[in-house]
């Protein structure tokens, strides 16, 4: 391997330790020296970081990557933004064990991923039945990023009891299978999966014929299944990762008190989510405050997944997730045939039980539901885009924001594209969030929700936010906390070798111009998939801000381009084993 000297930058190390001007020297896929003034040998690759900051690759803890992996193991989209980590396998879903159709039906309705294109793919590809089949698996794919797993609770369940009981009510494991889903999560941690993930949510639904709108397996289980397995992930020291039920709230206590030390060992426990929503206004900071009481007095280690950006949806008609937490949106999504979704939006009936649902004052919700907010942003008829529903009806004369929306669902279908913030729409908010100690940035599903979120770049984002405010003399974080927090910090609690530019380290490292995190990191566009060519994937970009990443000692992407589309075949990246 050819040696690499990045010369001139300012070195984040991501130890929270003091900038510096330093060199760095890559050799054999680790950093093999730093300094102020080295010797770069002669046949060194330069990389000129003149004016630019050096800092260690992202880890992005929170991907849906399980079935593009399989067609595009580049990612590119998350390397273009200095992400050289991601963790698959989160919201109890993961390719670990399973019958093709079974991971298909179980993956695609709730992370937005066409099914008719993951199926055949899956079929192609699965010739593994056993976590350290598909850790080897993934150690032969020629991967961008490094990946690393968790063993998703829906896929254990369904593998152990079968889909169909896995999803049916009343149906409880078999003392025969819980031994075997104990057994199959030990064997996943032995394989180097990162952890387990668990899925309280209702609302996240099955696609598929077969069970088509009942819940993901994970979310029939009992606690008492939960905290039974949980047991496995605190033997290995591993992580726990939970989506509680967003809507209720209520397990959100007993999933934090899981982690209180037992037998000498607390355990991980990654939660979702801390964020500044409007139907829980000011939940996040009692979040935090619990989470680090329950950590600093009683010794648990509680960590919330948040994202350090607005968390803004568009929608195509009503394929988003928060309309599943209506029923009468779930029937809308249960049919896949839009002209017959349209007519369901037309029936008196339906629109009714929509209303009540939409307007019940009494039922916990996640999303916000103010159409004075929510706003048309693509539309066959011109004259509404640029409109909130609100506005919309105003202009109509019905007087009915609700009436409007359902209108404009049945005339367009998917035709109709709108845009909400659904969260974090306080800058105060989000740095509170930023800084928090229990705070652990990520939670970007990328590789879901192709058309309804674009946060594959928020570390540049989340820097541009430290570096604005540093810039007006009001700086909340500095540089080296925030990488700091979006490396080592993400790297140790997940027992992952990567996050430091140190001595020895696996030479992941991102050189970053400082002047380009602006604006344009905003910016939103809509581009072609590798993996799925009839998709266009919302993404933010902005390939002036990352000049150069490396991932294990080459360089996978500089000057605007992946390494691959120069013509370079290489696999950079490689599977990563906690611990």
């Amino acid at each position: 391997m050819t040696t690499t000297a990045i010369l001139n930058g300012m070195l984040y190390d991501g130890t929270g330790g003091a900038a510096r001007r330093a060199q760095v020297i890559v050799r054999d896929g680790r950093i093999a020296e730093i300094g102020a003034e080295l010797d770069v040998p002669a046949d060194a690759e330069v990389i000129d970081a003149t004016g630019c900051w050096v800092t260690p690759g992202f880890l992005d803890i929170h991907t849906h990557y399980d079935a593009e992996l399989e067609i595009n193991p580049s990612l590119d989209e998350s390397l273009r933004h200095g992400v050289t980590t991601v963790l698959v396998g989160s919201c109890g879903l993961s390719m670990v064990v399973g019958d093709p159709e079974d991971l298909a039906d179980m993956f695609c309705r709730v992370e937005g991923i066409p099914h008719d294109l993951v199926l055949p793919i899956l079929r192609d590809v699965v010739d593994w039945s056993s976590p350290a089949g598909y850790a080897e698996h993934l150690s032969g794919l020629p991967l961008g990023p490094n990946v690393a797993s968790m063993l998703g609770h829906s896929t254990a369940r369904a593998h152990t009891m079968g889909l169909r009981r896995a999803v049916s009510d009343g149906v409880r494991p078999t003392e025969h299978e819980l031994v075997a889903m104990d057994r199959l999560t030990r064997e996943a941690l032995d394989a180097g999966l990162v952890g387990l993930s668990l899925n309280l949510l209702p609302w996240d639904k099955m696609g598929g014929e077969r069970f088509r709108s009942r819940p993901t397996p994970s979310v029939f289980a009992k606690f008492a299944e939960y905290r039974r397995l949980s047991e496995a992930v605190r033997a290995r020291d591993a992580v726990l990762q939970a989506v509680p039920n967003l809507q209720t709230r209520w397990p959100i206590l007993p999933l934090m008190e899981m982690s209180r030390p037992r037998g000498g060992r607390a355990l991980r426990m990654s939660l979702l989510t801390m964020m500044d929503a409007p139907p829980a206004m000011g939940l996040y900071r009692l979040l935090g405050k619990a989470g680090q009481l329950l950590n600093d007095r009683l010794g648990a280690n509680v960590r919330f997944q948040a994202l350090p950006t607005t968390f803004d949806l568009f929608t195509d008609g009503l394929e988003n997730p928060v309309i599943e937490e209506l029923g009468a949106g779930t029937e809308a999504l249960h049919l896949d045939d839009i002209d017959a979704r349209r007519a369901l939006l037309r029936a008196p009936g339906f629109r009714d039980r929509f209303r009540r649902q939409w307007r019940n004052p009494v039922a916990a919700r996640a999303y916000h539901r103010d159409l004075s907010e929510a706003r048309v942003v693509g539309c066959p008829d011109g004259s509404v885009v640029g409109l909130t529903f609100a506005e919309v009806a105003q202009r109509r004369g019905t007087g009915d924001p609700l009436d409007a929306f359902l209108d404009l669902q049945a005339a367009w279908g998917n035709d109709l594209r709108w845009y909400s913030v659904v969260a974090n729409g306080n800058p105060e908010a989000v740095e509170w969030i930023m800084s928090h100690p229990v705070a652990l940035i990520g939670f970007s599903d990328a590789g879901a929700h192709l058309r309804n979120m674009g946060f594959y770049n928020f570390p540049l984002r989340m820097l541009k936010r430290v570096r604005d405010a540093q810039l007006e003399g009001r700086g909340f974080m500095t540089v080296e906390a925030a990488v700091a927090k979006l490396t080592a910090e993400i790297a140790d609690f997940h027992r992952l070798d990567v996050g430091r530019i140190v001595v020895g380290a696996r030479a992941d490292l991102v050189v970053i111009d400082p002047e380009r995190l602006d604006e344009t990191v905003e910016e939103i566009h809509e581009e072609p998939m590798p993996a799925f060519p009839s998709v266009r994937r919302l993404v933010r970009r902005n390939d002036d801000t990352v000049r150069a990443v490396m991932v294990n000692g080459a360089v996978a992407w500089a000057g605007g381009a992946a390494a691959s589309d120069l013509g370079t075949a290489h696999r950079f990246g490689t599977y990563l084993a906690s611990g």
